[in-house]
């Protein structure tokens, strides 16, 4: 039985790590996409993890799929095309380590992932199914995605999802909202950051927002990446907001991936894998385990290789 499967996009990310003597920017490929940075973080802190996605039969995707298998996550759901090359993603970094993001990506791999492609024995076998609203900007994903996470919640699978909003991926904000909101019905944890939550529910109080995705939705557990001030979740009528953990920032990009891997792995080594067998002692002590471990991968470049290990996260 696997702990954590997690579908949808994996990309190249060439992020900006310094400038040349002539003063041109230099990039450094990353490996990333947000559902597989949270499967190798969850593996990186101890899950039994998988990933579904797609890539191009090309040195990117050939580097992609090592990387996932080094850091212990299965991926037998990934898909290597003929036809599509692998996603790039340009990641430009401010000073002060927040990311804008260029996406080469219409028609390339990680979009066209289809039903036929995801094995029905990896969704039967997973006590989470993890996803998030990149692999819903088009079509086969879109299908793919959601038809994968409705057939895992039929076979009793935990919905975990991350809204996480890339605007120049949608050709609307009208037509982002539609369908970052569809699958909300089946979720069971929500991981969602502030921006996010203001552009779904209108309004910028954890509290006020949270409160209304619950009401609208009837989400078990949410919670609320902040960036440096921490995190806030609602667990049903009960909510809490707790610090974050101070670091020198070098890249924030994968840090809202790496706390949902962590609190999913948290809830692994408790054995708890409902938002509902979970007290709320036990959800704050792993959305502070989830803190640190964020902030660590804010302190390093990169989205997967800054991530920690088990060993460094230490409260």
């Amino acid at each position: 039985m696997t702990d954590i499967t997690a579908i949808g996009e994996i990309l190249i990310d060439l992020t900006q790590t310094g400038t040349s003597g002539a003063g041109l920017p230099v990039y450094t490929a990353f490996p990333g996409g947000a559902p597989a940075n949270v499967a190798v973080a969850a593996a990186r802190l101890g899950a039994k993890t998988a990933f579904i996605g797609k890539v191009g039969n090309d040195a990117w995707g050939k580097l992609l799929v090592d990387t996932v298998r080094q850091n212990g996550v299965n991926a037998d759901g990934m898909v290597v095309s003929e036809d599509a090359n692998t996603t790039l993603a340009v990641v430009s970094v401010a000073p002060g380590g927040e990311r804008d993001f260029a996406f080469y990506r219409k028609g390339f791999a990680d979009t066209l992932l289809r039903e036929n492609e995801i094995s029905a024995a990896q969704l039967k076998s997973t006590h989470f199914l993890h996803f998030g609203s990149v692999s819903l900007t088009d079509e086969p994903s879109r299908t793919a995605t959601l038809h994968a996470a409705a057939k895992a919640k039929g076979y009793g699978a935990v919905i975990t999802y991350d809204p996480n909003y890339r605007a120049s991926l949608w050709r609307t904000l009208k037509d982002a909202l539609h369908h970052m909101s569809a699958p909300l019905g089946m979720v069971d944890i929500l991981k969602i950051s502030d921006e996010e939550l203001e552009l779904l529910t209108g309004v910028t109080d954890a509290e006020q927002g949270t409160a209304i995705l619950r009401e609208r939705y009837g989400i078990p557990l949410i919670l609320v990446t902040l960036g440096a001030a921490g995190a806030y979740f609602r667990h049903h009528d009960n909510t809490a907001m707790l610090e974050g953990f101070q670091v020198k920032v070098a890249d924030t990009n994968g840090a809202g991936d790496t706390f949902f891997g962590a609190f999913l792995s948290g809830m692994c080594r408790l054995g708890k894998y409902r938002p509902d067998d979970l007290t709320d002692n036990e959800i704050y002590r792993l959305v502070m385990f989830a803190n640190k471990a964020a902030s660590i991968t804010t302190s390093r470049s990169g989205a997967i290789p800054a991530m920690p290990t088990l060993d460094e996260v230490k409260l």
